[in-house]
């Protein structure tokens, strides 16, 4: 018997868009969400450049003390697995 999957919904915080419009804008717009590295000090790495998500705000998202319980990308998870119900 062949099993089959089915998507219910689709959720994304990326480079490019903090959901799932503005991710499928930022496509159709051939935007680039590859940068130079602020997040952190990057001048010991070989490489300075990657896709961070930027103007991430997690109060946007949680309560203060519930967007401390959990990193960075822990909170970008969860919300963008919110978006896609």
């Amino acid at each position: 018997m062949e099993k089959r999957v089915v998507i219910t919904g689709l959720g994304a915080i990326t480079p490019i868009g903090k959901n799932t419009d503005e991710m499928w804008n930022g496509i159709l717009e051939k935007k680039c969400g590859i940068d130079e590295i602020k997040l952190f000090d990057a001048s010991d790495f070989k490489t300075k450049f990657d896709a961070e998500v930027k103007e991430y705000n997690p109060l946007d998202y949680f309560e203060l003390k519930q967007a401390k319980r959990f990193d960075r990308s822990s909170r970008v998870c969860n919300n963008s697995s919110k978006g896609s119900t």
